[in-house]
């Protein structure tokens, strides 16, 4: 275990180091190409904090708005239906919208249900198995300037809405 940890903490500064032996030897100026990164890094921040500060504005009212509890409430009896556990709604609704409400979210359901409970077991298993669909393409979108993102947004969301019910399939035969 020592070891492990003794690699963990030397392989940044050595992947820095070897970077920097590699671009003395190929005669590049290193401090200036890393200042030209950072320069871009900035730029592309700043490009994409108008969508950022949209999403986050979007998610903040969703979930204060109690929109989120009125569709599971609506939906609930499909759910039952499906044997898809209610519990999991807020969870497979805000995955594909925000990572960081989808953590709290799951959290939330581990320390309620436990983290070896089938609800915890499904709710790891959603947040391994999904992506934030929304963020993601809002932010690769915006870098490369593509305005037309119906088919990609269908496709992705395709993906985690399959992700998140063969998620609660695989752990329901797996328990």
């Amino acid at each position: 275990m020592e070891a492990i940890r003794f690699i963990s903490n030397l392989a940044m500064p050595m992947i820095i180091l070897l970077i920097v032996i590699y671009g003395l030897k190929e005669k590049n100026k290193v401090f200036d190409t890393f200042l030209e990164g950072a320069k871009e890094g900035i730029e592309t921040t700043l490009s994409i904090f108008p969508t950022l500060i949209g999403l986050f504005v979007a998610i903040g009212a969703l979930r204060s708005s109690g929109v989120l509890e009125l569709i599971i409430h609506v939906i609930n009896p499909i759910l039952n239906v499906i044997h898809f556990p209610s519990e999991l709604m807020p969870l497979a609704m805000l995955r594909p919208i925000s990572g960081s409400s989808s953590i709290a979210v799951a959290t939330d359901i581990m320390k309620n249900h436990g983290t070896d409970s089938l609800l915890g077991m499904m709710a790891s298993t959603i947040m391994g198995s999904t992506e934030t669909t929304l963020y993601t393409i809002a932010i690769y979108t915006s870098c490369v300037k593509i305005k037309k993102t119906r088919y990609i947004l269908l496709a992705a969301l395709a993906a985690d809405v399959i992700g998140i019910l063969i998620s609660v399939i695989i752990c329901r035969i797996m328990s």
